[in-house]
């Protein structure tokens, strides 16, 4: 797995049905302790809600799920808001419902409805971005060369990640393994074949919305 989705900001989504609101609050997280901080949270937030149900995935591969319904009629709140969000093929993400009950009982149909619909207002809201695991290369560079190779690097499309300042200058560039040999043929090109950019590691990165 070198690439996946997750939500491209925080976002919130609501419904309302019969007198009960339903407040979906999304959170891009790295965690299961991220998670459910955001939980703890909106219990303190919105004391006065009855039920703050929610749904987390987790992992590049999306693997870590968990769900809970709070007291809620079990199956009816934390279950269909982690299938919204795997359907929506998303991972990183934590999702909390907060109700306010109206007085009028919805029925186990209404419920799995509107929690679900809290959750797919607030995606449509968040927007999506692509996540990928790519190859860190170190580039080191004379003062003097560094802002006109970074430029034309940039201009190429080449992801830079940092810029640091010392006795030379050291860009940290990202490409996807299937890409490095190009990146390193550019390099090559731009400094005249002075210097040599060197893997270091690698790491998720954040694409694009």
């Amino acid at each position: 797995m070198t690439r996946y989705l997750t939500v491209a900001r925080d976002a919130t989504g609501e419904v309302e049905d019969r007198g009960s609101r339903f407040l979906c609050t999304l959170r891009r997280v790295a965690d299961e302790d991220e998670a459910r901080a955001l939980v703890a949270a909106l219990r303190r937030e919105h004391w006065d809600a009855r039920h703050h149900c929610s749904a987390f995935v987790l992992g590049p591969d999306g693997a870590f799920q968990r769900s809970s319904d709070d007291g809620e009629p079990a199956g009816t709140a934390g279950a269909p808001m982690l299938d919204v969000l795997r359907g929506a093929g998303v991972s990183d993400v934590a999702a909390v419902v907060t109700r306010w009950f109206g007085g009028t009982l919805l029925g186990a149909g209404g419920l799995v409805r509107a929690y679900g619909d809290a959750v797919r207002a607030a995606l449509a809201e968040a927007g999506t971005l692509r996540r990928a695991l790519l190859t860190e290369l170190a580039l080191d560079l004379d003062h003097a060369d560094a802002g006109r190779v970074e430029g034309e690097l940039r201009s190429r499309g080449v992801t830079v990640l940092e810029t640091t300042y010392d006795a030379r200058v050291r860009l940290l560039l990202a490409a996807p393994a299937d890409e490095v040999d190009r990146v390193v043929e550019l390099v090559a090109a731009t400094t005249g074949g002075a210097s040599v950019p060197e893997a270091v590691g690698e790491r998720w990165v954040d694409l694009s919305t």
